[in-house]
């Protein structure tokens, strides 16, 4: 089953990381992901395999990279998810995490 959203249609497997990704909660805040709207993008760019940007709470989130961890953690346990690249956006230390959680 394929949904609708802005005009883009999105495959089964975004559909349900975004979903899991969701319910990820930030333990500061108490709120989810999708409450706060942290995850900015899920894509499939070859069948399972997605790249997923998010923003942490703010550019100095001590736990970014653990969100990160979780993000890839999450994605990587959904049915028919291969591989699964994460990016940080708009944190001071947003190269050096995205090295660290997509090193091969």
């Amino acid at each position: 089953m394929l949904s609708q959203v802005g005009g883009r249609i999105l495959s089964e497997i975004v559909q349900n990381v975004t979903e899991k990704l969701n319910e990820l909660v930030d333990p500061e805040t108490g709120l989810t992901f999708g409450e706060m709207e942290l995850v900015q993008k899920v894509e499939e760019t070859a069948p399972g395999v997605l790249n997923i940007e998010f923003i942490p709470t703010n550019p100095y989130c001590p736990i970014a990279l653990n969100f990160a961890q979780d993000i890839k953690k999450i994605a990587l346990g959904v049915k028919g998810v291969k591989k699964v690249k994460v990016y940080c956006r708009g944190h001071t230390m947003e190269n050096a995490i995205n090295q660290m959680i997509n090193k091969e």
